[in-house]
C-alpha cells in the first residue's frame, strides 16, 4: 500500500483507507453529519486517494441552530433529549441522508471537553447513529460511548475511529 503523507494520526488514516476501499468495492456513497468531531472524519476520508468516488458530503453542524437549519433536526428533539442523545444523532443521520444522494449516513455528537459535561453526559460522552437509504426508518441504529476524559483531542480521535467503523459495509466490518 502506498504511504499517505498526512498530518492526521496514522491509525485514523488507516481506518479511513479501509472505509474507502470497502465502500468503493460495495459501490456505496457515504455522507457524514459531524458535531464534536468538527469534520475530522471527513478530513480522514479525503486523505485517501479515490475517496471522491464514495464520499458524497460532510456536514459540520456544531451548533444546535445548524442541526435545526441544515439537518432538519426537530427543535422538540433537541429540547427534550439534548444535542448529545440518540434521538439527536439519529435525526442528524436521517437529515444528512435526506439532503444527499448517499447510500449511508453516519452522525456523531458528543462532549469533547474540557468543559460542557454534566453528571448524565460527562466529558467523553459521544453518541453515534447510522442511517441507510431504503432501511426501515423505525429501526434506529445508534450507540452511546463513554470514552472518559481523554482530553479534547483524544475524545475526538476515538469518536472519529468509531464513526469510521460504522461506515464499513457489513461484509467488511469483521475485517476492521
Amino acid at each position: 500500500m502506498d504511504k499517505i503523507d498526512s498530518i492526521l494520526p496514522a491509525e485514523l488514516v488507516e481506518a479511513a483507507r479501509k472505509v474507502v476501499t470497502a465502500n468503493l468495492a460495495a459501490g456505496r456513497r457515504v455522507t457524514l453529519a459531524e458535531s464534536c468531531t468538527g469534520g475530522l472524519v471527513a478530513a480522514a476520508l479525503t486523505e485517501i486517494p479515490g475517496s471522491s468516488e464514495m464520499f458524497e458530503s460532510g456536514f459540520v453542524t456544531y451548533s444546535n441552530d445548524a442541526k435545526l437549519e441544515i439537518l432538519n433536526v426537530s427543535a422538540d428533539v433537541l429540547e427534550t433529549f439534548g444535542a448529545v442523545s440518540v434521538a439527536t444523532a439519529w435525526s442528524m443521520a436521517q437529515g444528512a441522508l435526506e439532503a444527499t444522494g448517499a447510500d449511508i449516513a453516519v452522525a456523531i455528537t458528543g462532549v469533547a471537553g474540557p468543559g460542557g459535561g454534566t453528571e448524565k453526559k460527562p466529558v467523553g460522552t459521544v453518541v453515534f447513529a447510522r442511517a441507510e437509504r431504503g432501511a426501515d426508518p423505525g429501526h434506529v441504529v445508534a450507540d452511546r460511548k463513554d470514552f472518559g476524559n481523554l482530553g479534547r483531542g483524544g475524545v475526538r480521535l476515538q469518536a472519529a475511529l468509531c464513526a469510521l467503523e460504522l461506515l464499513l459495509p457489513p461484509e467488511a466490518a469483521g475485517d476492521a
